[in-house]
């Protein structure tokens, strides 16, 4: 079987504390999908992320647990108005998220802002104007 080349199929993320990752995530609204002893899975639209413990993790690729960082990527959801992201930010930060910088309008025409879960992966909440959102919250690129 060929599948496409552009494609994700699993995201993880390493944390330092694989109960508390799960409950902030649970006060976001998230449930896993699967569990087993050191890591948790969630179904997303077409891809799961992972939480798996940040020293598992790190043994598993084979490097030190000092080697793996943080905060080098974003991961984002958009939404499909300025309140959806202003709530959906305000929920994080009550789940114990930082805040890196406030939902506001940005040089590309839309409206975004970030922050970092507990363990400093971080997240951009948006919304594009230009990018329409399927029903489902899934984006395809117009």
């Amino acid at each position: 079987m060929t599948y496409p080349v552009q494609r994700v199929t699993l995201i993880t993320l390493g944390v330092a504390d694989l109960g508390r990752a799960q409950s902030f995530y649970a006060a976001l609204g998230w449930q896993p999908a699967q569990q087993q002893e050191g890591v948790a899975f969630y179904q997303l639209n077409g891809l799961v992320l992972g939480l798996f413990g940040h020293a598992d993790l790190a043994k598993d690729q084979g490097r030190d647990a000092a080697d793996l960082g943080t905060g080098a990527m974003t991961l984002a959801q958009n939404f499909d108005t300025l309140e959806d992201v202003d709530a959906a930010f305000e929920q994080a930060l009550a789940a114990g998220a930082t805040v890196l910088k406030r939902p506001e309008k940005v040089f590309w025409g839309g409206y975004s802002g970030y922050f970092a879960d507990p363990d400093g992966h971080v997240w951009e909440l948006a919304h594009n104007p230009f990018w329409p959102l399927a029903d489902d919250g899934g984006l395809t690129l117009p």
